[in-house]
């Protein structure tokens, strides 16, 4: 029997944040309670430097397994092409088979958001509603769209490097989001104005400052998926009661962590957890409504299989 192929839209169509975001959730626990059998990712770079090449393969404590093969690229001002792309592959785990091939861009564009929603959810204060995104691309379009079903936005402010940019995505976000959206004229009133704050750019070295930050404010980190890039200054780590995905991830690859570290702001301890512990209440999250919390996302295998097989059952 061939395996069957699902693509962008019959993805977007059942895998919605309603329904991704309690995934996640489920991914997570399963991350830091030993539910899932995941290497380190391997991330190999490529050699015209216009990109990378990611590997991440994962066997889930019921023997469902699978593997995500995907590219990042950072394409050229005004292509169509997505940031991420690549496929998602389903095993029977009875007969070892591929049953099901999936878009990975897709289900990467919306298990990235709905983590981050996820986590909003867990660690931001109950009353906080004034989200601010860095980045213009599909990211942040999903984070908007992801953070809009766990909190009841007052405001959405965007930044972007590029002005017009965000002004595009404002538009095209007030189109289906009864919520006033403004696009950040400076970006340390805009962070010093936010509660929940989410980076999702490309940048190389950090946009966003602990310095601006607000008292209670809460950061997903989430474009910087690599050693490498950094979105937010060693301040803002320094600052925070910093949680993350994976712990073992993030201190190989996880650079505003291994930045903070290396500057002697930090060590190895300033990680209070991964989100599935909060989750499963062995660690505390927020600890009081004048507290910064971060997240950092690397993304993990466990999330695009959660993700896939949700996809999959949901159409068989």
């Amino acid at each position: 029997m061939e395996p069957r192929f699902i693509g962008r839209e019959e993805i977007r169509r059942v895998l919605t944040f309603e329904a991704c975001t309690p995934l996640m959730r489920e991914a997570m626990a399963a991350v830091s309670s030993g539910g899932i059998n995941q290497p380190p990712r391997q991330i190999l770079p490529l050699v015209s430097g216009k990109g990378v090449f990611g590997i991440m393969p994962g066997v889930i404590a019921d023997d469902r397994f699978g593997a995500k093969l995907i590219s990042a690229f950072n394409h050229a001002k005004g292509s169509d092409l997505p940031a991420h792309q690549g496929v998602v592959v389903l095993f029977d785990p009875l007969t070892g088979s591929p049953v099901c091939i999936l878009d990975a861009g897709e289900i990467t564009r919306i298990r990235t958001a709905a983590a981050s929603a996820m986590a909003t959810d867990v660690l931001a204060r109950p009353d906080a509603g004034e989200l601010l995104v860095l980045g213009t691309g599909e990211q942040a379009e999903a984070h908007v769209r992801a953070i809009a079903t766990v909190r009841p936005l007052r405001r959405i402010v965007l930044w972007g490097r590029n002005p017009a940019n965000a002004r595009r995505l404002a538009d095209t976000l007030a189109a289906t989001i009864a919520v006033p959206i403004e696009v950040a004229a400076a970006l340390p009133f805009a962070a010093a104005q936010a509660d929940i704050i989410c980076t999702t750019t490309a940048a190389a070295e950090p946009v966003l400052q602990g310095a601006w930050l607000s008292d209670g404010a809460h950061v997903n980190i989430v474009g910087s998926s690599r050693a490498g890039p950094s979105e937010v200054d060693d301040d803002l780590v320094a600052r925070s009661r910093y949680f993350v995905d994976s712990r073992e991830n993030v201190m190989a690859q996880g650079t505003e962590f291994l930045r903070a570290r290396a500057a002697g702001r930090i060590d190895d301890a300033h990680i209070v957890g991964e989100i599935g512990e909060v989750l499963a209440g062995r660690v505390g999250g927020r600890q009081s409504g004048s507290e910064i919390t971060a997240y950092k996302s690397l993304g993990s295998v466990a999330q695009d299989l959660w993700a896939g097989w949700h996809v999959f059952r949901a159409l068989q």
